[in-house]
């Protein structure tokens, strides 16, 4: 039985499967700060999972946020986490007896998504490859590829770390020094601070105020100037990801998809705008190219759990 786990800086959601790939079981609790507090959690959520599940795990995969060393399972920078470097896979591996493997938790969600979604077909796509990317929309932007049946994380596993890509030299000034970064108009955690009201859900606020009964006043206004630039960051970052990785789909997955058909909409229309102009771009087809990661998907969880099988074990069915 395999154990995934997404280990994030509140929560810790594990999955476990069976011979066959479905979720026999799956278990959320708190995530506890710094590296002592983090292991406690992985081991609580392991022994959890694995008595609803009624049975041992034998092998455990961990999606985390933070750079992750290529070939090892060491992660560094999870400031969420409270973790400046971690030798997780050797950590757990040693207290459980079990193979560990560790990735980014991004990049571990593109792997669920692929599953998730399912097989895209060669024929419709072009390619005896079909290829996915999973765009992450939440306090950051982040993507992952799959090709070929596995990730692809580029020579020192950057790929698709497209965040911090500045289309718009006049833009926003991002965390990262530069202005108009990917990030600086379509992360979660920007548009709050850019938004700078009182709020539970920033974003959703800010959707809320561009079509409520202020929306012709100065809030109404600022509200739809955030909502564009969310709109124009997000399809920016499906334009890069179709034009530098050639991808068949761009599954949309974090905290901003709950806006569903509110975002959705208004990016596949800019994408076609995007057409307008450009035969090159118009003959790509963008627009149809984006999804929704369905909501409460344990996609983080569920990637994690086949690392191994990415790595080697066995070929996965992408999609």
């Amino acid at each position: 039985m395999r154990v995934g786990l997404d280990v994030g800086g509140t929560k810790t959601e594990a999955v476990a499967l069976d011979e066959a790939g479905g979720v026999v079981a799956r278990v959320r609790r708190a995530t506890a700060f710094g590296p002592d507090g983090v292991i406690a959690s992985i081991h609580a959520a392991v022994e959890e999972v694995s008595a609803q599940a009624g049975g041992p795990a034998t092998s455990v995969g961990i999606g985390m946020p933070g750079q992750i060393v290529p070939g090892s399972g060491i992660i560094s920078h999870a400031v969420n986490l409270g973790v400046r470097s971690l030798d997780v896979a050797a950590v757990v591996g040693a207290a459980l007896g079990l193979p560990v493997d560790v990735e980014n938790d991004v990049k571990a969600a593109t792997l669920g998504a692929a599953v998730l979604r399912g097989p895209v077909d060669p024929a419709a796509s072009g390619t005896a490859e079909p290829g996915l990317a999973y765009l992450n929309l939440g306090t950051g932007v982040a993507a992952g590829l799959v090709t070929g049946g596995a990730l692809w994380r580029g020579s020192r596993g950057a790929a698709g770390e497209i965040g911090h890509l500045s289309v718009d030299p006049a833009g926003p000034r991002c965390r990262c020094g530069q202005r108009g970064c990917i990030e600086a108009l379509a992360g979660g955690r920007a548009i709050a601070e850019r938004w700078a009201r009182p709020g539970v859900l920033p974003v959703a606020d800010v959707f809320d105020c561009a079509d409520g009964t202020d929306a012709d006043g100065p809030v109404g206004a600022r509200a739809r100037e955030l909502r564009d630039d969310l709109v124009r960051g997000v399809a920016a970052a499906v334009r890069v990801l179709v034009l530098t990785a050639d991808v068949d789909v761009v599954v949309l997955g974090g905290g901003l998809t709950a806006l569903g058909d509110r975002l959705v909409t208004p990016v596949r229309a800019a994408l076609r705008r995007s057409g307008e102009t450009s035969p090159f771009l118009r003959s790509l087809h963008l627009d149809e190219r984006i999804e929704l990661l369905p909501t409460g998907s344990p996609a983080a969880a569920l990637g994690a759990a086949l690392l191994g099988a990415e790595r080697g074990e066995e070929v996965l069915t992408v999609g």
